[in-house]
Protein backbone atom coordinates (compact mmCIF):
# COMPACT_ATOMS: atom_id res chain seq x y z
CA UNK A 1 0.00 0.00 0.00
CA UNK A 2 1.02 3.54 -1.10
CA UNK A 3 1.98 6.52 1.32
CA UNK A 4 -0.51 8.45 0.05
CA UNK A 5 -2.95 5.70 0.18
CA UNK A 6 -2.38 5.11 3.82
CA UNK A 7 -2.69 8.26 4.51
CA UNK A 8 -5.85 9.44 2.11
CA UNK A 9 -7.17 6.37 4.33
CA UNK A 10 -6.52 7.94 7.96
CA UNK A 11 -7.88 11.26 6.90
CA UNK A 12 -11.67 9.63 6.07
CA UNK A 13 -11.99 7.14 8.27
CA UNK A 14 -14.54 8.96 10.58
CA UNK A 15 -16.16 10.41 7.88
CA UNK A 16 -17.01 7.21 6.67
CA UNK A 17 -18.32 5.84 9.78
CA UNK A 18 -20.37 8.86 9.88
CA UNK A 19 -21.81 8.15 6.41
CA UNK A 20 -22.53 4.58 7.60
CA UNK A 21 -24.10 5.51 10.75
CA UNK A 22 -26.13 8.35 8.87
CA UNK A 23 -28.37 5.34 6.81
CA UNK A 24 -28.87 3.37 11.01
CA UNK A 25 -27.24 2.47 13.40
CA UNK A 26 -24.41 -0.49 13.81
CA UNK A 27 -22.39 -1.89 16.12
CA UNK A 28 -18.54 -1.80 15.56
CA UNK A 29 -18.02 -5.40 14.19
CA UNK A 30 -20.30 -4.80 11.49
CA UNK A 31 -18.78 -0.92 10.89
CA UNK A 32 -15.51 -2.61 10.75
CA UNK A 33 -16.59 -5.29 7.93
CA UNK A 34 -18.05 -2.76 5.99
CA UNK A 35 -15.27 -0.39 6.32
CA UNK A 36 -12.76 -3.37 5.26
CA UNK A 37 -14.87 -4.09 2.21
CA UNK A 38 -14.72 -0.55 0.73
CA UNK A 39 -11.55 0.89 1.96
CA UNK A 40 -9.25 -2.37 3.66
CA UNK A 41 -9.22 -1.12 6.52
CA UNK A 42 -8.39 -3.26 9.51
CA UNK A 43 -10.63 -4.37 12.23
CA UNK A 44 -8.31 -3.07 14.91
CA UNK A 45 -8.65 0.41 13.73
CA UNK A 46 -12.59 0.49 14.08
CA UNK A 47 -12.26 0.50 18.40
CA UNK A 48 -9.87 3.74 18.61
CA UNK A 49 -11.94 5.50 16.07
CA UNK A 50 -15.00 4.58 17.37
CA UNK A 51 -14.15 5.73 21.09
CA UNK A 52 -12.73 9.07 19.83
CA UNK A 53 -15.54 9.73 17.26
CA UNK A 54 -17.98 8.77 21.17
CA UNK A 55 -15.92 11.07 23.19
CA UNK A 56 -15.95 13.90 20.70
CA UNK A 57 -20.09 13.77 20.82
CA UNK A 58 -20.10 12.60 17.29
CA UNK A 59 -21.62 9.36 18.11
CA UNK A 60 -23.65 7.79 21.30
CA UNK A 61 -24.06 4.54 22.54
CA UNK A 62 -26.57 1.81 23.39
CA UNK A 63 -27.26 -1.69 24.19
CA UNK A 64 -28.98 -4.04 22.24
CA UNK A 65 -30.13 -7.62 23.25
CA UNK A 66 -28.71 -10.08 20.95
CA UNK A 67 -30.00 -13.57 20.20
CA UNK A 68 -26.68 -15.01 19.12
CA UNK A 69 -24.87 -14.37 22.86
CA UNK A 70 -24.18 -11.24 24.58
CA UNK A 71 -25.25 -7.43 24.25
CA UNK A 72 -24.01 -5.36 21.69
CA UNK A 73 -23.34 -2.01 21.88
CA UNK A 74 -24.90 0.05 18.92
CA UNK A 75 -23.54 3.25 17.83
CA UNK A 76 -26.09 5.71 16.75
CA UNK A 77 -24.97 9.38 15.11
CA UNK A 78 -25.50 12.09 16.84
CA UNK A 79 -26.91 16.02 15.99
CA UNK A 80 -23.55 16.60 16.68
CA UNK A 81 -22.11 13.89 14.45
CA UNK A 82 -24.82 14.95 11.18
CA UNK A 83 -23.24 18.99 11.29
CA UNK A 84 -19.45 17.23 11.38
CA UNK A 85 -20.73 14.45 8.61
CA UNK A 86 -22.44 17.10 6.50
CA UNK A 87 -18.83 19.99 6.98
CA UNK A 88 -16.62 16.79 6.16
CA UNK A 89 -18.62 15.94 2.94
CA UNK A 90 -18.36 19.74 1.54
CA UNK A 91 -14.97 19.50 2.12
CA UNK A 92 -13.99 16.25 0.93
CA UNK A 93 -16.62 17.02 -2.58
CA UNK A 94 -14.59 20.61 -2.92
CA UNK A 95 -11.15 18.69 -2.28
CA UNK A 96 -11.78 16.08 -4.83
CA UNK A 97 -13.04 18.27 -7.55
CA UNK A 98 -10.01 19.90 -6.96
CA UNK A 99 -8.00 17.23 -7.19
CA UNK A 100 -9.95 16.06 -10.21
CA UNK A 101 -9.12 19.53 -11.80
CA UNK A 102 -5.47 19.26 -11.25
CA UNK A 103 -4.75 15.67 -12.45
CA UNK A 104 -7.41 16.07 -15.42
CA UNK A 105 -4.52 17.34 -18.11
CA UNK A 106 -1.74 15.04 -16.58
CA UNK A 107 0.25 13.68 -19.04
CA UNK A 108 0.97 9.76 -18.24
CA UNK A 109 3.69 8.56 -20.07
CA UNK A 110 7.07 7.05 -19.18
CA UNK A 111 8.97 9.95 -19.23
CA UNK A 112 13.41 9.78 -20.25
CA UNK A 113 15.39 9.13 -16.67
CA UNK A 114 16.29 12.69 -14.94
CA UNK A 115 20.08 12.40 -15.16
CA UNK A 116 22.57 13.22 -12.49
CA UNK A 117 22.69 16.98 -12.13
CA UNK A 118 19.52 17.91 -13.46
CA UNK A 119 16.03 18.79 -12.37
CA UNK A 120 13.17 17.21 -12.75
CA UNK A 121 11.66 20.14 -12.45
CA UNK A 122 11.28 22.58 -14.97
CA UNK A 123 12.91 26.16 -14.69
Amino acid sequence: MSEIEIQLKKGVLGLCVLALLSRGDSYAYEIASRMADAVDMGEGTIYPLMRRMQSEGLVATYLEESPSGPSRKYYRITETGRSRLSEQVGEWRGFTAAVDTLIAAATIEPSAPVQEGESSHEA
